[in-house]
């Protein structure tokens, strides 16, 4: 009989002052030690597991009260792998199925003793990680990184392609005021069938907008005349050594017009810039005070353009290659006037009579490629800033100076002598060592609001 009372056996639930009388009732009624499993979950629960008698059991002989066995086992390893069992090791003594607590037949052969385990909390974590997160992670941080080589790569070509017709444009044809103009009038072209065509969209501005950019326009305008006449005094490469003394500018303007101090060190990084820069000048073969001097320039009017676009800028909601667009519009109303009257239409067709004498049909295309990538090097250079840091940028302009130089020795078969090569390279050097310096000295991102575009 008490066999049967076994297997009919059922589960109830009490609190623990209840669980005690009943244990004392079964204890002195059978004389075996109750099944007792302890659950933890906000307070203390216990569950029994008891035979309920039709009969009476006067007829046993009483016992004294016998404490339940309880036994612990010791904490498990908790590993990235899937347990199998009746308690779950996210929750400390905790059930996470009441399923299989009844016992088989076989099972009532053996003495009933029930195994608590105990979890820490502390010591249990998620067992399933989700790697597909990891992976997306992974795959979004490679195409960033395929993204910025592609800018890159891209700002390098178009840039180089530029100066090599720009300079061939200026050797058949040396009137530098009607090549900028041109170049700013494509490019102006080119976004305002960009914007019609719904290509790109077309910025929304005001008028304190337009009133914001006008002196970053002027500044913008004189540097690249300047630069384009430099250019077409003396070679390409000389043009871009010194305008690698950029920075030197920049940091006298805001020391001695601004009051802006700056570090030791980054002071320190113009010595190889200026010396550099006045290394290559002497020992300049083929040396144009023109020509200098209109780099110098150049250096000076892109240093008031990033300051005034600095401040003037500021809050605006324009940027990327939209701004670059306005900028570049505006620049063209104010530099169309002062060519005309510089150079004028007489000189113009005088020598464009001339360029297609000596070159042919070729020239159309010369001055067409050289304006057309005028504004695609400048607008890429304008997309870049938005995906990639100011030290990112620093490196890259000062490898597209390279890239400049280097290209238009080869293809315009520049006599370069060692001294001369060596006097650009300290240059170039101290230009990346001050953008280093720059940037992770005082944390400013200042090239993101006033790239060298030249």
């Amino acid at each position: 009989n008490l066999e049967q009372h076994k297997h009919n056996a059922h589960t109830h639930v009490y609190n623990f002052s209840s669980l005690r009388l009943r244990v004392q009732n079964l204890s002195n009624s059978l004389n075996y030690p109750p099944t007792i499993r302890i659950l933890h979950k906000n307070t203390m629960i216990s569950s029994v597991k008891h035979t309920p008698f039709s009969a009476s059991t006067d007829f046993l002989p009483k016992k004294r009260f016998l404490t339940p066995t309880l036994k612990f086992s010791p904490l498990p390893i908790i590993q990235n792998s899937i347990f199998n069992n009746k308690f779950s090791s996210e929750k400390p003594l905790h059930i996470s199925s009441t399923q299989n607590l009844t016992f088989s037949p076989k099972e009532q052969q053996k003495e009933l003793k029930t195994q608590c385990n105990a979890y820490e909390a502390d010591r249990s974590r998620p067992l399933d990680i989700n790697i597909e997160v990891l992976d997306e992670q992974a795959r979004f941080e490679a195409a960033q990184r395929l993204k910025i080589g592609i800018y890159f790569a891209t700002w390098w070509a178009l840039n180089v392609v530029f100066n090599i017709y720009n300079k061939k444009v200026l050797n058949a044809f040396p009137y530098p005021w009607l090549t900028s103009t041109l170049s700013l009038a494509c490019g102006s072209l080119m976004m305002l069938v960009s914007w019609a065509t719904r290509i790109a969209e077309a910025p929304k501005t005001d008028l304190e907008f337009w009133k914001s950019l006008f002196p970053v326009a002027v500044a913008h305008t004189i540097g690249h005349v300047a630069a384009t006449v430099s250019m077409s005094k003396v070679a390409v490469s000389f043009t871009h050594i010194i305008k690698s003394g950029e920075p030197a500018f920049s940091v006298l303007v805001s020391r001695f017009l601004f009051g802006e101090t700056l570090p030791m060190p980054v002071y320190m990084s113009l010595l190889p810039i200026i010396g550099g820069c006045a290394l290559a000048a002497v020992t300049e073969l083929n040396f144009n005070m023109i020509g200098f001097m209109g780099a110098m320039i150049s250096n000076l009017a892109f240093v008031f353009r990033n300051i005034f676009s600095k401040k003037g800028m500021k809050g605006k909601s324009v940027g990327g290659m939209n701004y670059y667009a306005c900028l570049s519009m505006m620049s063209l109303l104010i530099l169309t006037p002062f060519a005309i009257a510089v150079e004028g239409p007489q000189m113009w067709a005088a020598g464009w009579q001339k360029a297609i004498a000596q070159i042919g049909p070729n020239f159309v295309w010369w001055v067409a490629a050289q304006s057309i990538f005028y504004h695609l090097y400048n607008q890429v250079s304008y997309m870049s800033l938005d995906q990639i840091s100011p030290l990112t940028f620093s490196i890259g302009n000062t490898m597209k100076r390279i890239s400049v130089i280097v290209s238009s020795i080869i293809i315009f078969h520049t006599p370069v002598q060692p001294v001369n090569a060596l006097g650009a390279a300290i240059a170039i050097l101290g230009t990346f060592i001050y953008s280093q310096f720059l940037v992770q000295d005082l944390g400013i991102y200042v090239t993101k609001s006033k790239p060298s575009l030249q």
